[in-house]
């Protein structure tokens, strides 16, 4: 899986959780929670999801990095990969 195949399925993740998320409007390298306004609940909802589509699990300790969408796609490009 490449990153655009793992960017898509991020964004398809976001998505369900907050269907007003426009992609094209995002820039990969800040805050994501900024940009689309998650409370505590709904960015929990999107890890479960990310785990869920990509049968990675993502343990708590690495949540803080998981900042912006380029962050989230190199975390799982790498997890993916070992």
């Amino acid at each position: 899986m490449n990153d655009d195949d793992i960017r898509t399925g991020v964004l398809a993740t976001l998505r369900r959780i907050a269907p007003e998320v426009e992609a094209d409007e995002l820039l990969g390298d800040r805050a994501l929670r900024d940009q689309v306004d998650l409370d505590s609940m709904d960015w929990l909802n999107v890890i479960v999801g990310l785990h869920q589509r990509f049968g990675v699990d993502i343990p708590e300790a690495d949540y803080a990095g998981l900042v912006s969408l380029d962050a989230i796609v190199a975390y799982l490009a790498r997890r993916l990969a070992a």
